[in-house]
């Protein structure tokens, strides 16, 4: 669940005041994001997250705010933290983005980053951004990095969009991927029947 309204925004009050709710009315079952820090991430756990969603409190400006990290961490523990990781190809590379996918930083996700920044999360979700909203198929090559490392709980978002595009995601994923669908999904006014999806995946 991710509080799209900023801060500064005056939709947020109430935005919060919806997502704490939902967080009540199922504890331990969502997990939440937007706009989280290491002053705000404790709120919305004791409310019932499982894990607080993180962003852009380490990712911004083209820079990876290690600090910030640290900071969480303190604050909450690394095991209630999912790490948003969004990136980008270039050159054949695919590089982490901020900024809304728009500012590249100089940080590769080799597996000597993901290692890295596994030391301060206990899961991942993984924003592959070239093919993001486009439900017109998986960043393979990604797909297949992340599964090759695969030393905590990921989640792969990006380009999926029928059932091959799922299946796909198993084989090279060696079925260690969780994954996000959005516009492709029968909820959002897609194709793909959401009961089909939760049966695939089991």
């Amino acid at each position: 669940m991710i509080l799209l309204n900023h801060k500064s925004s005056e939709y947020y009050e109430e935005t919060k005041k919806q997502a704490l709710k939902a967080l009540r009315a199922f504890p331990g079952g969502l997990q939440v994001g937007g706009g989280i820090t290491d002053e705000t991430a404790e709120e919305f756990l004791q409310a019932g997250a499982s894990h607080v969603i993180v962003t852009s409190f380490v990712f911004q400006n083209g820079q990876v705010y290690e600090k910030n990290l640290e900071r969480l961490v303190r604050a909450v523990g690394r095991d209630r933290i999912t790490l948003d990781v969004s990136c980008r190809k270039n050159n054949g590379r695919y590089m982490v983005v901020t900024d809304r996918w728009q500012k590249f930083t100089d940080v590769e996700l080799t597996t000597e980053v993901l290692d890295w920044l596994s030391g301060y999360c206990d899961e991942f979700l993984i924003h592959a951004v070239d093919v993001e909203g486009k439900a017109s198929g998986i960043e393979a090559d990604l797909v297949k990095r992340l599964a090759d490392w695969g030393k905590i709980p990921m989640t792969y978002a990006g380009g999926v969009g029928n059932f091959e595009h799922l299946q796909q995601l198993k084989t090279l994923g060696q079925d260690k991927l969780d994954v996000t669908i959005g516009s492709a999904l029968d909820l959002f006014g897609g194709t793909m029947n959401f009961e089909e999806v939760l049966r695939f995946m089991n």
